[in-house]
């Protein structure tokens, strides 16, 4: 295994919000030396170095395991009720550049929408004055799934092979979604 520069391991550390102190703890190095490395006041041995990166890695690895779908999902979720017309999604994707739209009956998901979906409809001959005018219920999509909170990751990204976005709720209450833009992020 190659191994970026010593210089790396605070920068490492801070990225998955790792103190020296458990740092010290998960490897077996005191926190000191691993101040002193990060100060460059003293040159590690190889194994010393070699221990570190590999036990970053572990605490990343066991983050990644770890994580679920409250710590991925986007909060600030935007949807379109079911009575409303094709235009108003249209118009709100276009504004919020969001591709898709999940699709509320008040507070529960009954569907989704998406330009391609829309797209779809006018391929299949729908004028645009039809769809101007057409209730979403009319037109949409299947529902995204719906996860709660607590949900692993793991769980999450075997369904996101199926569907373009998972909600996420809480009590019930949808508070976030996950979509493959979300999922990119851990990478």
């Amino acid at each position: 295994m190659k191994f970026p520069p010593a210089s790396d391991i605070r920068k490492k550390r801070k990225g998955l919000d790792v103190t020296q102190a458990q740092l010290a703890a998960a490897s077996g190095i005191s926190q000191s030396t691993i101040a002193k490395i990060e100060r460059d006041n003293i040159s590690a041995s190889y194994a010393t170095i070699v221990k570190l990166f590999e036990t970053l890695d572990e605490l990343r690895n066991r983050n990644e395991r770890n994580l679920t779908a409250a710590d991925v999902a986007s909060k600030g979720i935007v949807t379109v009720q079911c009575t409303e017309k094709v235009k108003t999604a249209s118009d709100l994707m276009r504004t919020t550049g969001y591709s898709q739209l999940p699709v509320l009956r008040g507070d529960s998901p009954v569907g989704s929408i998406s330009e391609r979906s829309i797209f779809e409809l006018v391929r299949q001959g729908r004028t645009m004055d039809e769809l101007v005018e057409t209730t979403i219920a009319r037109v949409m999509d299947e529902s995204f799934p719906v996860v709660t909170e607590s949900t692993p990751m793991t769980s999450v990204t075997s369904m996101m092979s199926n569907c373009n976005a998972v909600l996420v709720a809480r009590k019930g209450k949808i508070v976030g979604v996950i979509t493959n833009a979300d999922m990119l992020k851990m990478i």
